[in-house]
């Protein structure tokens, strides 16, 4: 693919930090595309960067890792309906473009909307399949939803050719609103390698028992990653993402230390003793009261760090700037003391080997001295902060009891984690 002059790689915006809500990984879905002729619109929502395959063709023509429609001869223009994820508020969105250089859309706007589930059953089932168009049946079904009167996130705008230093079309948007659907207009034609759409999921709460124990901590769920000091080979927020780790590169792995002692040396508990180590903070879902912690470090065998903790406290969003900055003390208490971690294992730490912080808002995880963690799991109560009960929640000792219990047996199969 040739370049055009200039060398100079792109800025990511600051909201390209937080969880993408749109693609196949968190549920992402297409439910209509006026046009899937060369490429079906699905690969937008692929989770993997875009590729290019060299001399290529498909019976339609060049295989393109993108949504790419035919050269519009009809009036109007291409768009889809997406289902996002998960659920939640936006704040911007990348239209990337990668390896559609002469074939891009020119030109796309974006809406949104907030769909009962009746409504989407009521969407004939897609058939994703390339040289298609859609059908006057599942275009009449698809009018009453009324999409073009949907919200504009981001109006009409130009869209760049897909070379390196310029396939990333960002568009930050302003709206608190929490959205369930997208309809994703291209003008008139043409294509779109990846459809990214950053954001903070906004489950239902109302729908939540507190009596219910959940993932205080998931990107479903609402947890977001607002900071960290090195994501050299894989980004923080890839730790509370769903599921199991595909890979490596579905975790956070940092840098080795590059001053790291020529000779380690361990403590009396096994833990080595290296000066430096790596962090990163979440901002939880819910506050809540965490009486289960889950330390993931599958896949990584030979990079796995050697330790981890872990601190929550509970604040105002005003204060995290100085609450990341306190690296010592400040409102950090102790949730997780410093444990031993092994390869390629899961962790389960349960209310005997962490410490009751009380009602908690945001949790910092750092890793000794670095390496590499594929999921991390803070599993507990949402409670108001604000409670008169403070945290004390009814029958949580029960449970707690029980939780332990069953944390702490040995499971087949699974090196039983040192308490």
């Amino acid at each position: 693919m040739a370049e055009p002059p200039s060398s100079t790689l792109q800025t990511f915006p600051k909201f390209t930090e937080l969880n993408d809500l749109v693609n196949e990984k968190v549920g992402g879905s297409i439910l209509y595309s006026t046009d899937d002729w060369f490429a079906v619109a699905e690969n937008m929502l692929k989770a993997e960067d875009p590729v290019f395959k060299v001399g290529v063709f498909t019976k339609y023509g060049k295989w393109m890792d993108g949504w790419e429609t035919r050269r519009k001869r009809i009036p109007g223009h291409d768009w889809c309906i997406v289902e996002l994820g998960v659920p939640g508020i936006i704040s911007g969105i990348d239209v990337d473009t990668s390896f559609f250089t002469g074939n891009y859309a020119p030109q796309v706007s974006i809406q949104a909307a907030v769909l009962s589930k009746v409504a989407v059953e009521n969407i004939p089932k897609r058939k994703s399949k390339m040289g298609t168009a859609t059908t006057m049946h599942m275009s009449d079904q698809i009018d009453k939803l009324k999409s073009q009167e949907w919200k504009e996130l981001v109006p009409r705008r130009p869209l760049n050719p897909g070379y390196k230093t310029s396939c990333h079309n960002f568009f930050e948007v302003n709206s608190n609103e929490r959205w369930t659907h997208l309809r994703v207009n291209m003008y008139p034609d043409g294509g779109i390698a990846r459809l990214r759409v950053y954001g903070r999921a906004v489950p239902d709460w109302s729908k939540v028992s507190k009596n219910s124990i959940i993932d205080l901590a998931a990107m479903e769920n609402g947890g977001t990653c607002i900071g960290y000091s090195n994501v050299h080979f894989g980004h923080a927020r890839n730790l509370i993402q769903p599921g199991k780790a595909e890979t490596m590169a579905d975790g956070w792995e940092t840098a080795r230390k590059p001053g790291r002692p020529a000779i380690l040396e361990a403590d009396e508990e096994g833990i080595l003793q290296v000066p430096g180590d790596d962090w990163c903070v979440f901002r939880l879902g819910h506050p809540g009261i965490v009486t289960k912690v889950i330390i993931d470090t599958n896949h990584f065998k030979g990079n796995y760090p050697d330790s981890c903790r872990i601190e929550a406290c509970n604040i105002k969003d005003d204060e995290e700037e100085g609450a990341m900055r306190d690296m010592e003390g400040g409102p950090w208490k102790v949730l997780l003391p410093p444990k031993k971690l092994y390869a390629h294992q899961e962790h389960e730490f349960g209310r005997q080997s962490i410490n009751n912080c009380g009602v908690v808002n945001h949790v910092r995880l750092t890793m000794a001295p670095d390496g590499g963690i594929s999921r991390m799991r803070l599993f507990g109560y949402i409670q108001d902060p604000d409670d008169p009960e403070g945290s004390v929640f009814p029958g949580i000792e029960e449970n707690d009891e029980k939780d332990t219990q069953e944390n702490d047996a040995p499971q087949k199969k699974k090196r039983k984690v040192t308490k």
